[in-house]
């Protein structure tokens, strides 16, 4: 059973970040809101520091990559861009 929920985990992690990111942006189009937020860039630093941690051994690879992209995604999209640096 254990082997099964550490093999299943970074699938379902990686699950979980694409339904955030495509809930998140499923309106803007709509609403013409075209400010954003780091999401992408925040899954690009979480993937690197996951991948960094994962090869160190502090934590399988697959598991330190998936949790690194959705940590990245959430704290990313938290963050707002502010209209001046968007254009």
């Amino acid at each position: 059973m254990k082997d099964f929920i550490v093999a299943a985990l970074p699938w379902v992690i990686m699950g979980l970040a694409i339904a955030i990111y495509v809930a998140n942006n499923t309106g803007k189009k709509k609403n013409g809101d075209k400010k954003g937020d780091y999401g992408l860039e925040g899954m690009g630093i979480g993937l690197c520091l996951g991948a960094a941690l994962g090869i160190t051994g502090v934590f399988s690879l697959s598991l330190s990559i998936s949790l690194g992209i959705l940590l990245g995604l959430s704290c990313g999209m938290s963050t707002k861009k502010d209209k001046k640096n968007h254009d």
